[in-house]
């Protein structure tokens, strides 16, 4: 876990600096296990926000916006009652645990001044946020936690709140240099320098552990060294917000400089802590938000998308079978042919094939409880059977292979989408053209789609991106004007784009800017360089009865571009 005591320490003198005073003004609840309180005070507004989830639990001030639910839970409810109003009246971290206790001045329902605590455990998988009134009872938890489980102690509504069991283990920074010293005399020769460290103390995540390890080079007698000199920069402050990058990729977090993973990644330094776990998480949430959000609409979709592919494939076996329909119509005109010298009872016989060239001699059976007629027009049948079956057999394919398409770009879509909207606009989608059933008594979705993704390019120009099938019809037939210009990744699943150009030819970097957000909006995102066609609108077509997205362009031009996250970041608007 990223954030140990250290780091909430040195993030509680930070929190206390900005928030000491501090009126909490609104509270809001995005995700299930997400608290964002909206703070003002004489320093300025600020959003501080709580996460309680396993991997991603952390305080800090945030800048990142969240979208909320359209109806706030039952525990948002409860914190706006209490919270709404209080001040932070201090900041308190327990004995160096991985937990913060918010201090807060309020007045309950009759007016009279009533103290608080707000308490943020960032204790592994017993991570949770507590409200404790006045009487050390739990008011509420947004984990709820019985005997059993992961649960280390019982936390539910009514139950007096007691501090997290401490550890066997005792703390790095409280112990002094002689026992630690007397300790590592008595450790086996055999363990590994940070295995000894991580078990002997508390207070010590994996990665210093490592990086003692790396400091002395994992030589024992020079660790007392090492230790001594964390110690020291703890004691006296000397804090350094620090992410560790491998690519785009954040790797971890501190609160000093790691230098144990060399040339293979890079560090960078912020101004403050809120600002690196603000960093650390974005991109890591929003893509487990987004994932998250989209599961169960996905499921629902795979299970309709698979059922049509198992349709198809039988489809296509029985269209395979009606081949050899010619070949039933052939035999039926030789046993015709030849009716002067058949009789009931025979099981088969041999002619002439006049068909072929060299007339060579073919047996053909029949059903002797049929008369040679009878036979000759149960073939005739089968024939007109067959026929009729390849007609609407090659009609269903089609039709399938055309549903079997647009169900694959709803998954992309789905992959893609960034917010609790766009997963509820592709759901109203897929119920209006009829792949997903509203249950009995569900409440009609009454929201109203999103209008299409806006960025503008360097060179000014407006370039409007769809978030749904929908919206990529009404994008590129509605709104978009016959000599505006329009993208889509070549052969691939992707958004469609549009460049506002009122009439003018948009310059090269604006079709490439675009070309680009078109990649990065497409199942090629995580490709590298992929084809992007452009042209303009009135060479794009909707055919009759195609599915939602679903045209045909001519007359265009193709770019090979890569999707940049950081461009199309800084271009939306």
């Amino acid at each position: 876990m990223p954030i140990d005591a250290v780091m909430i320490h040195a993030l509680r003198e930070e929190l206390c600096e900005k928030l000491l005073g501090a009126k909490i003004d609104k509270v809001q609840q995005p995700e299930r296990d997400m608290l964002l309180l909206s703070l003002r005070s004489q320093k300025g507004s600020f959003k501080l926000l709580m996460a309680s989830g396993t991997g991603n639990a952390r305080v800090h001030i945030t800048k990142q916006s969240f979208e909320n639910p359209a109806e706030p839970p039952m525990f948002c409810m409860l914190m706006r009652k209490h919270l709404v109003g209080a001040r932070i009246a201090a900041i308190t971290q327990p004995e160096l645990e991985r937990m913060l206790v918010f201090e807060l001045d309020s007045r309950d329902e009759l007016g009279f001044e009533s103290k608080k605590q707000l308490v943020v455990e960032l204790i592994g998988r017993s991570t949770n946020i507590i409200l404790v009134g006045s009487d050390g009872r739990i008011i509420d938890c947004i984990r709820r936690m019985d005997y059993g489980g992961d649960a280390l102690r019982r936390m539910l509504p009514g139950m007096i709140y007691r501090l997290p069991p401490k550890q066997a283990k005792p703390p790095f920074f409280e112990t002094n240099s002689a026992f630690k010293r007397e300790l590592l005399n008595k450790a086996e020769r055999g363990v590994p320098i940070d295995k000894w460290l991580l078990s002997s103390f508390s207070g010590l995540s994996p990665l210093i552990c490592r990086e003692l390890q790396y400091r002395c080079r994992d030589d024992r007698e020079l660790l007392p060294e090492a230790m001594d000199a964390l110690c020291e920069s703890v004691s006296m402050g000397d804090f350094t917000p620090y992410m560790l990058m491998q690519g785009k990729n954040a790797l971890d977090c501190s609160f000093m400089r790691i230098n144990q993973y060399g040339e293979t990644a890079k560090g960078e330094c912020f101004g403050s802590f809120s600002e690196l776990l603000d960093a650390f998480y974005a991109s890591r949430d929003r893509a487990e938000s987004s994932r998250r959000r989209s599961h169960e609409l996905m499921h629902s979709t795979k299970t309709v998308r698979d059922r049509i592919e198992r349709k198809l494939i039988n489809q296509r076996e029985e269209l395979k079978r009606t081949e050899k329909r010619e070949q039933v119509r052939k035999t039926a005109e030789l046993t015709t042919a030849n009716l002067y010298k058949l009789k009931k009872g025979m099981t088969g016989f041999e002619c002439e094939d006049y068909y072929e060239l060299d007339c060579p001699k073919v047996s053909i059976s029949l059903d002797p409880l049929k008369t040679p007629q009878q036979n000759a027009a149960a073939m005739y049948k089968e024939y007109n059977k067959l026929k009729t079956a390849e007609q609407h057999l090659t009609l269903l394919v089609a039709e399938g292979e055309k549903q079997l398409e647009y169900l694959n770009s709803v998954l992309d879509e789905l992959e893609r989408s960034e917010s609790e909207k766009d997963v509820s606009d592709i759901r109203r989608e897929l119920i209006e053209t009829g792949y997903i059933r509203v249950k009995k008594g569900a409440k009609p979705d009454r929201s109203r789609p999103q209008q299409a993704l806006r960025f503008v390019s360097d060179d000014g120009y407006e370039i409007l991106v769809g978030r749904s099938n929908v919206q990529n019809d009404e994008l590129t037939t509605k709104l978009a004007r016959r000599t505006d210009y329009w993208l889509h990744s070549k052969l691939i699943h992707g958004s469609h784009v549009i460049i506002r150009c009122d009439g003018l030819e948009p310059p090269e970097r604006t079709l490439e800017q675009a070309a680009v957000i078109a990649a990065y909006y497409s199942q090629g995102r995580a490709a590298g360089k992929i084809a992007v066609d452009y042209t303009k609108v009135c060479y794009v077509k909707k055919p009759s009865g195609a599915m939602p997205g679903k045209v045909i362009y001519t007359v265009y031009s193709t770019l090979t571009v890569a999707a940049d996250e950081e461009l199309v970041l800084r271009l939306k608007k």
